[in-house]
Parts: structure tokens; C-alpha cells; sequence
């Protein structure tokens, strides 16, 4: 069995590179102009109702015309764009905070459910979709019946 030194340097060195190709795949590069927004992926919560499951959106700065809610098939779809509203030049440098773009998310829906049932509202921000829960199936019992049996004829065992 061969020994290897170990050199903490070295693994310091790797988790940075390692670190620093993790943050690139979320920083654009300078000066790239059809990558300048950030990309959005607005946050979702989905809660189990009795009837319902409600799914909520976090849209913030969107008006309900900005968004599409879609079902095909057993697949639900939240889709719009969020645009670049305030833009700050100073000496050479541009400052945009919030992420801006197009996003797009989806669910699938469980077996059953039926498309006309859902129902989508937007307030301050937050989209709300409420779809129905699919009528659950329970076994039906079915009664087992006694037959009567005709009576016995004379002189036949029983």
C-alpha cells in the first residue's frame, strides 16, 4: 500500500477551483449583452388541501397579464417574463440587482385530475392555482346474496 502526503494547500486550491466553476455557471461574463439579465426562477409552495392542492407563486413586479398558466395533458405550466425596469449607468459601470428574464415552471399533476376544475387568481404578486383533488377511488363492496335452495325431495339425502 503506498502512502500519499497529504497537502492541505493542494486540497484548498482544488475546492477553489472547484468553487470558482460553481459561481461561473451563475455569473454572466462582463460585457455580454444578451446575458446581462439574471436568471429567475420565482419561488413556489405547494400545500395539500382537503379538496384542493394550492399551488402559490412568488411573482414580485408582475401584473397577471405577464403570466400564462397552461395544463396539457397531466402537466401544469407557469410561464411569463419579468423585464428590466431601472437601469443605473454611472462611470462606466451598470447595476442590476434583481433577476430579470423569462421563466418557466412545471408540475405534474396527479392521475385523475380534471383540467377544467382549476382555477388561477393573482394578488399582490402572488399567483394562486387551486386544482381540485381527483375523486378518490374506494372499493366498491358488493353483498354476497344466499341462494335458497329448493326443499329436498322425498327420499333424496340431504
Amino acid at each position: 500500500m503506498a502512502l500519499i502526503r497529504w497537502e492541505p494547500a493542494r486540497e484548498i486550491a482544488s475546492l477553489q477551483g472547484d468553487m470558482n466553476r460553481l459561481f461561473n455557471t451563475f455569473v454572466e461574463a462582463p460585457g455580454n449583452e444578451s446575458t446581462r439579465g439574471r436568471h429567475w426562477v420565482p419561488a413556489m409552495d405547494l400545500v395539500e388541501e382537503s379538496e384542493h392542492y394550492v399551488l402559490r407563486a412568488d411573482l414580485p413586479g408582475l401584473d397577471e397579464g405577464d403570466v400564462k398558466v397552461e395544463v396539457e395533458g397531466d402537466t401544469l405550466t407557469l410561464s411569463g417574463e419579468r423585464k428590466v425596469e431601472h437601469r443605473e449607468e454611472k462611470e462606466g459601470y451598470l447595476r442590476l440587482e434583481r433577476s430579470t428574464g423569462a421563466f418557466r415552471r412545471t408540475l405534474h399533476l396527479p392521475a385523475g385530475v380534471q383540467p377544467d376544475g382549476i382555477q388561477a387568481s393573482f394578488d399582490r404578486g402572488v399567483l394562486e392555482v387551486r386544482i381540485p383533488k381527483p375523486a378518490q377511488r374506494t372499493p366498491r363492496r358488493i353483498e354476497i346474496g344466499v341462494c335458497e335452495r329448493p326443499a329436498a325431495i322425498e327420499g333424496e339425502a340431504a
